[in-house]
């Protein structure tokens, strides 16, 4: 079952549906730390920091993961990730930009 927390009053990035521990890391490492700060963020931009954090290239299902946490804190549904498999493929050649 997804999680489907307020998305007003959640506290924690890891209460967020397809957010887990490693994710949360992730992301507190590049300075997002509530879910509020995911708001208007661009997640191509997001999973392009993590990547550098974290020294290697991130699986592309973090980009998913990403738009889908996103989507949510800014009033979408509580989605799984791979709702947004297909949007990342055609972001990402739109874009004509290779994932790092």
């Amino acid at each position: 079952m997804m999680k489907n927390p307020d998305r007003k009053r959640v506290p924690r990035l890891d209460e967020l549906p397809n957010i887990g521990p490693s994710i949360a890391a992730g992301l507190a490492s590049i300075g997002i730390t509530h879910p509020r700060e995911l708001i208007g963020r661009d997640p191509l931009d997001l999973y392009r920091q993590i990547g550098a954090k974290r020294g290697c290239r991130q699986d592309p299902c973090l980009l998913d993961v990403l738009m889908a946490a996103v989507r949510f804190m800014e009033g979408g549904d509580s989605l799984p990730w791979w709702t947004f498999t297909e949007e990342r493929k055609r972001l990402l050649k739109e874009k004509a930009d290779p994932l790092p």
